[in-house]
């Protein structure tokens, strides 16, 4: 593939990954809108939110290894095809059960794209460029989040709800045009078959991971548990005795990809907790107003935006493990900067604090992402994106339920300050490159 090629390609799979978390985020300022408009109170509406974040979290484990199994491309291609018809679809929604429904369909096509787009850069791109390149989308995907409220509200105020989908439409043609044009067509069927019970408890089991993270009555968090451990045995016990497993279980005998997953678990984990918990101590401590309180957490999305392109490129040179251990060094800092906000209720310092934050959760990322491929052989590259993936959003389904636990309290910034310390033990997991490439040598490639 020729240099202009590669750059068309990876253009294109920016443009294609970017909507997923712009579309997870753009919805949030529109939910007032939508429930004025179908008549539904915010409880029942916040389920357009709930059910994407639930599909995805679901489905990507089983997109990942649909892309090792029938081709990356091809289920990359799905991945946008679904996300341009439910997006219309959205945008035609007649009532509430509709737009929860297509929306559960766009999740679909967002946990289609998001791993096979990280395991097509495996295979496009040279070793040498891998982690500029993740940092590049690390910075995408930063700012995807970042921009999507005040996209949506600017959508919104303009033409009201419905163009918040529609404005999915023409970055999908061009997503779908450019990479049917200039991605080879390798892809071939391998004889292996998708282990369809596997997947069914896989998705059993996190969907009731996901509920135990909301609040519930004591009952409910009873049956809902001794449930999650039950599907959860019978998917251990399916995967170990299945020929083709979704999961293979040998894959966290390595150190790397252990560690890699785990960082960024705790990643995501301190970065959610502050996009959360940030906003309420602005408006209740600081007394901002909701306008001034998008405008300082953007100084966070914007730093954390940059700090993943930055990381990237220190990456390639300093290795995977340095960036990492940096990354939750620097997170360290920053839990101890918010734990400080309450001795100076300052703007400046505020503003220094959420600066600091947003570098410690963009700077490791491309790292993390990148050490978790290249531990595993180019034919495992879905599976382990899809787990990876996976294992960011249960970061995020962690910091929601530590700020309902402790928001209000400084102590929510002791335990980042835990989480960001855990972070630095964890990241000496990360093998240097040369262990890796071993490693993989050795019997990764084997799943062995």
């Amino acid at each position: 593939m020729t240099r202009g090629r590669e750059l068309l390609l990876i253009v294109s799979l920016l443009v294609g990954t970017i909507l997923v978390p712009i579309n997870s985020t753009m919805i949030a300022v529109g939910l007032s809108a939508i429930s004025a408009y179908f008549h539904e109170n915010l409880a029942a509406i916040s389920w357009v939110v709930t059910i994407y974040l639930i599909v995805m979290a679901v489905t990507q484990p089983i997109a990942g290894k649909l892309g090792d199994l029938y081709g990356n491309r091809r289920i990359y291609m799905w991945g946008l095809a679904l996300l341009f018809l439910s997006s219309i679809a959205c945008a035609f929604s007649f009532n509430l059960p509709w737009l929860i429904a297509f929306r559960s369909v766009q999740a679909i096509g967002g946990a289609l794209v998001a791993p096979n787009a990280s395991a097509i850069i495996r295979h496009a791109v040279s070793k040498e460029r891998m982690a500029k390149v993740f940092g590049l989308f690390g910075m995408g995907m930063g700012l995807g989040a970042a921009i999507g409220p005040l996209l949506g509200s600017t959508l919104i105020s303009l033409w009201g709800w419905k163009s918040i989908f529609w404005v999915n439409v023409p970055f999908l043609v061009f997503a779908i045009v450019t990479t049917w044009l200039v991605l080879p067509r390798h892809d071939e069927q391998k004889e292996a078959s998708l282990d369809w019970p596997g997947s069914v408890y896989l998705a059993v089991s996190f969907t009731l991971l996901i509920l135990l993270t909301h609040p519930q009555t004591i009952v409910r968090y009873i049956i809902i548990g001794v449930l999650f451990v039950f599907f959860a045995i019978l998917f251990v016990y399916r995967e170990l005795r299945a020929s083709h497993p979704l999961i293979q279980f040998s894959l966290f005998k390595n150190s790397t990809f252990t560690s890699a997953n785990l960082s960024i678990l705790l990643s995501n984990c301190v970065m959610y907790t502050t996009l959360l918990a940030m906003p309420w101590i602005l408006e209740s401590d600081f007394r901002l107003s909701t306008g001034k309180v998008g405008l300082v957490m953007f100084v966070f999305s914007i730093s954390m935006s940059v700090a993943g392109w930055i990381g990237g490129q220190l990456a390639a040179r300093w290795g995977n493990r340095k960036m990492i251990t940096l990354s939750f060094f620097v997170s360290v800092i920053a839990s101890v900067l918010y734990w400080s906000l309450h001795l100076s209720m300052s703007i400046p310092y505020l503003l220094f604090a959420l600066f600091v934050g947003g570098l410690a959760g963009g700077l490791g990322n491309s790292a993390m992402q990148t050490a978790s491929l290249q531990s595993v052989s180019k034919e495992l590259s879905g599976t382990a994106s899809g787990i990876f993936s996976t294992f960011r959003y249960f970061g995020s389904m962690i910091s929601s339920t530590l700020v309902s636990l402790f928001v209000g309290q400084t102590s929510l910034f002791v335990v980042l300050l835990v989480v960001s310390a855990a972070g630095i033990l964890v990241a000496r997991g990360v093998k240097p490159e040369w262990d890796i490439e071993q490693a993989t040598r050795l019997g990764v490639k084997k799943g062995s």
